[in-house]
């Protein structure tokens, strides 16, 4: 098969590669569609990857073509979109459903071979089937869509409550639509792009607030009549937003970090503070995985998409490319703000 193989460090080939053999309880999938994560790209230009030739991708979609023996709920033909954490769902953690704090676990697209090619095989319980009625480029999102949901479990998330999404991405949009299916009060987002804010809107958020105003919290405060937010979830992961949501947040508040910061953080002794005085509960998210594995994120993913309940727009995507240019689909991150969006990968195979 033809795939993406990452030689060194910005050395990505797109070259003959072995098609996967399955095992039993195993199936192959062709690759329809694959999203480029924002963890690919430190893999790809930054010496992330864990080991050479690797080839990568994790967000993906596509049709199962072979199933192995004793596979009982997949057969040929069917639409899936892929879960690609491999917990070994022996130890503490994975015996309680932890699977995200599995030690032992491989992962599909880092440690073996990922989406950024013709074919990838996965276990039947990674394989996520959904309806023919969601297309495979929407399949490709499963994976932002689950780490959304994931973020407001472990928040403890309930309805009712004022909710603020620091980040206006994929996952921060992700985030504040499933806080409205879950009957937020009102959702805002927050973020310093006006074309994302906008999408934002679209797709259901009651309020949009640019952080470059400068009396962006101000306005924030007067709509909660200076309460703060019953919910804060930070996607971004970057510095201003981190900070932010110990201001927004309110008095027995939850504050869930989804984003992953790449940089220091420095916290004032005022700021920090804020979490004491205000005894907010503050958690992290990390994947997006619950009992039973994949979990209700993955299961909720496809039954929410199959309705419309959770919108899928093409604003999602920055841009479409066949698989076959994914190095010139890497090299548009070299130039930091070029790419607002997805870049969705397309097998033409």
């Amino acid at each position: 098969m033809k795939a993406a193989v990452l030689h060194a460090n910005d050395d990505l080939r797109y070259e003959e590669y072995p098609t996967p053999r399955i095992n039993d309880g195993e199936v192959l999938v062709k690759i329809k569609a694959t999203g480029i994560c924002g963890s690919d790209i430190p893999r790809v230009l930054r010496n992330g990857a864990h080991y050479y030739p690797i080839v990568l991708g994790h967000e993906f979609s596509g049709e199962v073509v072979e199933v192995g023996k004793e596979i009982t709920t997949i057969k040929v033909g069917d639409r899936v979109a892929g879960a690609p954490l491999l917990p070994c769902f022996k130890c503490e953690d994975c015996q309680r459903g932890s699977y995200s704090q599995c030690k032992f676990y491989s992962f599909i697209g880092s440690r073996t071979q990922g989406s950024f090619a013709e074919y990838v095989k996965l276990p039947e319980r990674n394989a996520v089937k959904f309806d023919t009625s969601v297309s495979f480029e929407q399949g490709a999102f499963f994976e932002p869509s689950t780490v959304a949901l994931h973020g407001l479990n472990r928040a403890n998330y309930h309805g009712g409550e004022d909710v603020a999404i620091l980040g206006g991405g994929t996952i921060g949009l992700f985030t504040a639509q499933w806080a409205k299916i879950y009957g937020a009060k009102r959702v805002f987002v927050f973020d310093i792009d006006n074309d994302r804010l906008a999408l934002a809107k679209k797709l259901g958020a009651d309020v949009t607030i640019n952080t470059l105003d400068s009396n962006f919290y101000e306005i924030a405060m007067d709509y909660t009549n200076k309460k703060g937010f019953g919910f804060v979830f930070e996607t971004a992961g970057v510095d201003a937003t981190m900070k932010l949501a110990f201001e927004l947040a309110g008095n027995r508040s939850s504050l869930c970090f989804i984003g992953t910061p790449t940089k220091d953080l420095i916290f004032t002794p005022r700021l920090f503070e804020n979490m004491n005085r205000k005894e907010f509960y503050l958690t992290g998210s990390w994947m997006s995985y619950s009992a039973p594995f994949p979990g209700k994120e993955w299961e909720l993913t496809a039954h929410f998409f199959a309705t419309g309940a959770l919108k899928f727009d093409e604003s999602l995507i920055f841009k479409k490319m066949p698989l076959s240019e994914i190095k010139a689909a890497f090299d548009m991150y070299k130039t930091p703000g070029t790419v607002k969006g997805k870049i969705l990968l397309l097998n033409d195979a």
